[in-house]
């Protein structure tokens, strides 16, 4: 795919509709030197300056932190990433996963491998490490936080009545200002019980393209699907593909090598809804999508434009 020039991108960027914001799930990929950054970063501590220069590009109006699943970000780094940003943009981040993890797999934790997580959906943990200080450092950029809950076994015996309780119980606790979202693995708690409480407390579910989800188009199908003033979208990977194989077969990231004509086509109809509805719509593309996100989400636009009129 050709890359369009500056003038290009941003007489595209003004004919997409108002409410949506494209981004990436996360920012720092030195195989799109010459696609979105021009300077050349050192391998470590350049994250703040590249997203500096991410957020110059005319198609970006948000970013996915995905960093903070991991651990949450400390005060120093949200400060230097609010000086990196233009105002109004606002970010997509993921939780950490102690408060989404119900049992800790062994991969990850070494120490409690099979152990039963207590600080699942720990409301307390969430409002004192997470929200506080973004609060406090980032405040002008906090966008939708992202519940991602990891696959969770059979065997927890969690039913999808029992996971839309425990999560009611959650956002019970939380305060409304601030917008959440779900995202999910297990197909099965995609069920009505699951949505109610989404929307009792106008938290988002989140649209992922992934493994073992069904596609967009189907989860869009659902009814009271969406469920927030709000939209998330992250478009993750192929359904079916593995992310080790998606990383082995598209580094660097820096072109399409999977072309997927009918995920663009749900995104776009995601967004279509969006606008009808005039709510923000956040759609973050991973590269493991179809080998590069910047180039994915080009794509999207030019298809968008196709059957969304200007201002939409």
């Amino acid at each position: 795919m050709q890359t369009p020039s500056l003038d290009e991108l941003r007489d595209l960027a003004a004919r997409l509709p108002e409410v949506l914001r494209f981004g990436t799930s996360s920012w720092t990929y030195p195989g799109w030197k010459g696609l979105i950054y021009q300077r050349d970063y050192p391998k470590t501590g350049s994250s703040a300056a590249m997203l500096e220069e991410y957020a110059c590009y005319p198609l970006f109006r948000t970013v996915g932190i995905d960093s903070s699943f991991y651990a949450p970000p400390s005060a120093a780094m949200l400060d230097s990433y609010a000086r990196a940003l233009p105002a109004g943009f606002r970010c997509v981040s993921k939780v950490w996963d102690r408060l989404t993890v119900h049992t800790f797999p062994k991969t990850r934790y070494t120490a409690q491998g099979g152990e039963q997580n207590p600080d699942f959906l720990n409301s307390q943990l969430f409002l004192a490490e997470v929200l506080g200080p973004y609060r406090e450092h980032f405040g002008e950029h906090l966008g939708p936080f992202v519940f991602e809950f990891q696959s969770i076994a059979r065997g927890a015996r969690l039913t999808g009545q029992v996971f839309a309780d425990l999560l009611d119980g959650f956002f019970s606790r939380l305060p409304r200002d601030v917008p959440y979202a779900v995202e999910l693995r297990n197909q099965e708690f995609l069920v009505p019980p699951y949505f109610a409480v989404l929307r009792e407390h106008n938290v988002a579910h989140v649209f992922n393209s992934w493994t073992r989800m069904p596609p967009v188009g189907e989860q869009l199908e659902i009814p009271g699907a969406i469920s927030a003033p709000f939209t998330v979208a992250r478009i993750l990977l192929r359904p079916g593909r593995s992310y080790n194989e998606a990383v082995d077969a598209f580094a660097p990231y820096d072109r399409i090598q999977d072309p997927n004509p009918e995920l663009r086509h749900d995104v776009a109809r995601l967004i279509r809804q969006a606008a009808a509805l005039r709510i923000p719509a956040y759609i973050l593309v991973n590269n493991r999508a179809e080998g590069s996100a910047p180039h994915t989400i080009l794509a999207i636009a030019k298809l968008l434009l196709k059957e969304t009129p200007a201002g939409g």
